[in-house]
């Protein structure tokens, strides 16, 4: 009798742990089916970029644009257009392809901040009054999808810099900061998704 009250008590706590351990399996299975993506859309790169400058951040988005100057630059769209992200090719990873456009990218690479003070557009200032302004893009009013990541509307160089320094004298006032920062990121690597 002794006996059976060991196998029946010893097959009742095997049962036990048998469950125990599906149970657990099944809370793990749950878990890394959700479980954060490994990389950040625009939207939220953006709204914390700030704290991640010179990390290595993965983010990604719809390409809008390549850069016609040889595809070193791509621009990743978040929610809507306001929300762009500008990513700069290595010198090991060479271009981004023409297939990257109107395509879902993940790109890899250190956020840099970009800060335009007084003493940044002086010297674009003094460029343009020694005619040693470099074009790019659509000519001397730069890049219309690098103006439109930055929110700017200036069609010249003296209104762009008068914009700006409007922009800077109003987050000085608001936040005690007197210059603007944008944001790009030093990609390493990119891959198209599949859609």
């Amino acid at each position: 009798m002794n006996k059976k009250l060991s196998l029946v008590l010893f097959a009742a706590l095997l049962s036990i742990a048998l469950i125990g351990c599906n149970k657990q399996k099944q809370g793990q299975t749950a878990t890394a089916e959700t479980e954060a993506p490994t990389y950040m859309e625009v939207d939220a790169l953006l709204a914390s970029a700030d704290s991640l400058v010179g990390q290595t951040v993965t983010v990604q988005g719809i390409c809008t644009h390549l850069c016609k100057h040889g595809a070193k630059k791509a621009f990743l769209m978040g929610s809507d257009d306001t929300k762009v992200i500008r990513a700069e090719a290595s010198e090991e990873m060479g271009a981004f392809a023409q297939e990257c456009i109107n395509s879902l990218v993940t790109i890899t690479g250190q956020l840099v901040e970009d800060r335009i003070d007084e003493a940044y557009l002086q010297n674009w200032e003094e460029q343009l009054k020694a005619q040693a302004a470099k074009e790019h893009g659509e000519g001397k009013a730069g890049c219309a999808n690098e103006k439109k990541a930055r929110g700017e509307t200036a069609d010249t160089p003296e209104a762009r810099i008068a914009d700006f320094r409007k922009q800077i004298a109003e987050r000085e006032a608001q936040e005690g900061k007197a210059y603007l920062s944008f944001y790009h990121i030093d990609a390493t690597s990119y891959k198209i998704e599949e859609q």
